[in-house]
């Protein structure tokens, strides 16, 4: 199965989206709201593309993270039509979280921002529910969009504290604008208004993960708490003295 992405003939899978598609061979798709790990819902806009179907019908704009690759068809990622309607996205994203700079940025490379007013009252999240898709594959669901509009935004249940959060700090790490206060010191993380108590590492002594977080992922996953209690390079190391451990008498049969 073919397809043509600007021009360029390609190989393409059963089951692959036009953005997966045209990532293989190395055509860049701007995104915000879109991740590997999740699955695609189109809710930033700005992976926009324009497709004709082998039949010829007439061309459409469509979602490049969700739609689907089929034999013969036509895609053009950089046509004025799409320039224009991104550059409205990102303008308005900007109005919304005038102080996130890779908006700006994103901007320039599709022809520059339009003139809009300003959103009074916002922080930096842009609504593209990474964290609260990521939260929900987690199967913790501890935050959700709340309000409408220009209101809409990510927060618990009733605004209080995240009763169900275990502190793992995966939606502020997958947040594209980093506007998820996390703060960890030495001892503690605070995020959504709850403090945890981090796991120690019991060679280096170095914060791994948040005692909520490893009662959860034994509970789910099953492993024996003394894989929690190593944080990733004592694992790294301790892999590594096993394994040479365990050469050495091969080495020594090879003499």
């Amino acid at each position: 199965m073919h397809i043509v992405i600007d021009g360029n003939r390609c190989a393409v899978a059963k089951g692959e989206t036009v953005l997966t598609a045209a990532r293989r061979v190395g055509v860049h798709i701007p995104t915000l709201c879109y991740h590997e790990g999740l699955e695609a819902v189109g809710a930033c806009r700005l992976c926009l593309v324009e497709i004709t179907k082998k039949s010829g019908q007439d061309t459409e704009i469509v979602t490049a993270c969700e739609f689907p690759v089929e034999d013969g068809l036509r895609v053009e990622t950089r046509t004025e039509s799409v320039r224009r309607q991104r550059q409205t996205i990102l303008s308005l994203l900007a109005a919304r979280c005038p102080d996130v700079t890779f908006i700006r940025e994103l901007a320039d490379r599709e022809g520059g921002l339009l003139d809009f007013e300003r959103f009074e009252g916002h922080d930096n999240c842009i609504m593209c529910t990474l964290c609260t898709r990521s939260c929900a594959v987690l199967g913790i669901e501890a935050i959700t969009p709340v309000g409408r509009g220009s209101h809409k935004e990510i927060a618990p249940p009733f605004h209080g504290a995240a009763e169900l959060c275990v502190g793992c700090g995966t939606c502020a790490r997958i947040c594209p604008t980093q506007c998820i206060e996390m703060i960890d010191t030495a001892d503690t993380r605070k995020i959504w208004k709850r403090e945890f108590k981090f796991v120690k590492c019991e060679t280096c002594g170095a914060p791994t993960i948040t005692e909520e977080t490893m009662a959860y992922a034994i509970s789910k996953y099953g492993l024996d708490e003394s894989y929690y209690r190593l944080c990733a390079t004592c694992k790294k190391n301790q892999t590594a003295t096993q394994f040479q451990t365990l050469s050495e008498p091969l080495k020594l049969g090879a003499r």
